[in-house]
């Protein structure tokens, strides 16, 4: 199913996406399930929103596709040999076409495409075998990142927490199968990355089980799984997509 956060006549609401509607739930189908009000609204007439906000936090993880990490640090870097963690915090996140807003601090930033996934249950010490039973589903998120802060600072709390610096979106699907799928980026319809989730070093069950066993994860929490190999730099006017197959396209405007 494809779930939607959406505001509506001065509401902000959830529901399943069918076609050219959206069929409205009686509340957030994490905690409530996916029972209607028999409503149905046009998805023309909504304004999609973040479909996740989590409460606890985002945890990404960094250089999880070889190309990337080659990019990074040239033809001589070793890829990670376990997952390398990160956190954003939950006032980074925006909805699609909320603008990400560029600070006076940084002159230097990026976009990141990637999958997302959002976690349904409570977790800890999960094995990769279970992971499926803790996801709620997947979305687009963009690991927007100050080059020049990661670069001066050493860590990445500031270069990748900035607020306006995860949007994701547009929906949660959660039935969806990352077998095979492409992830593209678009930089003002320029496609800038092109590769396939199959091309991550970590897997999916592999980083579940990894962050897990550090962290408890709640219900709405996030984990980012890597980028392909094609980050660039976005400026104030700039237009930036994230598209992944079966999930959508994440459009954010710069400012």
């Amino acid at each position: 199913m494809k779930i939607a956060r959406f505001s509506h006549d001065n509401r902000i609401a959830y529901g399943i996406i069918d076609e050219h509607e959206i069929v409205v739930l009686d509340g957030d189908p994490m905690y409530a399930g996916f029972e209607t009000i028999e409503e149905r609204v046009p998805l023309s007439e909504v304004t999609l929103l973040a479909p996740v906000i989590p409460r606890s936090k985002i945890v990404a993880v960094g250089k999880n596709y070889r190309d990337h990490v080659t990019e990074m640090g040239g033809a001589d870097a070793v890829a990670p040999a376990e997952p390398l963690l990160f956190f954003k915090p939950n006032t980074s996140v925006i909805g699609p076409e909320n603008p990400i807003v560029i600070p006076p601090i940084t002159k230097r930033v990026s976009y990141e495409a990637e999958l997302a996934i959002i976690i349904g249950s409570v977790a800890k010490n999960v094995p990769a075998a279970d992971a499926d039973k803790v996801i709620f589903g997947y979305t687009i998120a963009n690991d927007v990142t100050a080059r020049d802060l990661q670069e001066s600072d050493g860590q990445w709390a500031r270069a990748k927490g900035l607020d306006s610096f995860c949007p994701i979106g547009p929906i949660v699907e959660t039935e969806f199968d990352p077998t095979g799928k492409r992830i593209i980026s678009r930089l003002n319809g320029e496609v800038r990355q092109d590769g396939v989730l199959d091309d991550m070093i970590h897997d999916i069950p592999k980083i579940i089980e990894f962050v897990s066993a550090a962290f408890t994860l709640l219900p709405g929490d996030i984990i980012l799984t890597g980028t392909p190999a094609g980050v660039g730099e976005m400026v104030p006017g700039d237009r930036v997509e994230c598209e992944i197959e079966g999930l959508g396209i994440l459009s954010n405007p710069v400012r």
